[in-house]
């Protein structure tokens, strides 16, 4: 069985988030996230999960089209680090396939709180033993929803289904990615969260 370096979704020593259970409800009533959401990206996974490396090669492309994005997968003088996206690229498949089918549980909190601090100076660089710059700005996480859902839609439309199941599984995935980013949000903003 193969392992991707630095994904440690299931690693019982993951520190709890300090988001709890009831902060996530009102997170998601505060994003309309319901059960028939659920069930929308259980099937936008099935829908996806043949597709992850062209939705990666559209991400990357974006990232790599904008030097501003591609800043923080380089080093600090600013030499892209081919090794380094390609490790954060194979996590990113696993995210996908985690936005669609784990269920949002405190081991999903607890994940999140690690992806969150993997982009702070707290951990950036050390889960894939780099050289790069010590952060990414929490303003280019908060842009990223934008690209991150609607590049995803042309995707959706893939297995045939019809428009209105396409909508809904685009449209849980809009807030599910909106929740995800608040959460990562968190060690930016622990103070006023």
């Amino acid at each position: 069985m193969m392992t991707t370096p630095g994904y440690d979704y299931d690693d019982p020593s993951l520190r709890p988030s300090p988001v709890t259970l009831d902060d996530l409800e009102k997170l998601k009533a505060t994003v309309l996230f319901s059960s028939a959401d659920e069930a929308a990206l259980k099937t936008a996974g099935d829908v996806l999960a043949p597709q992850i490396d062209q939705i990666l090669d559209v991400w990357y492309g974006f990232v790599g089209a904008n030097p501003h994005l591609v800043a923080y997968f380089s080093t600090p003088s600013g030499t892209p680090l081919p090794d380094y996206l390609a490790r954060v690229r194979a996590r990113f498949a696993h995210w996908i396939l985690d936005t669609c089918n784990r269920p949002y549980d405190e081991q999903w909190l607890a994940y999140h709180q690690e992806i969150a601090i993997r982009h702070t100076a707290e951990k950036k660089n050390e889960t894939d033993h780099v050289d790069s710059v010590p952060y990414i700005p929490l303003r280019y996480m908060i842009g990223f929803i934008y690209p991150i859902t609607a590049t995803i839609r042309p995707f959706l439309t893939a297995a045939g289904h019809r428009e209105e199941e396409v909508e809904a599984m685009f449209n849980a995935w809009f807030k599910s990615v909106t929740m995800q980013v608040t959460l990562w949000s968190y060690p930016y903003a622990k103070s006023v969260w």
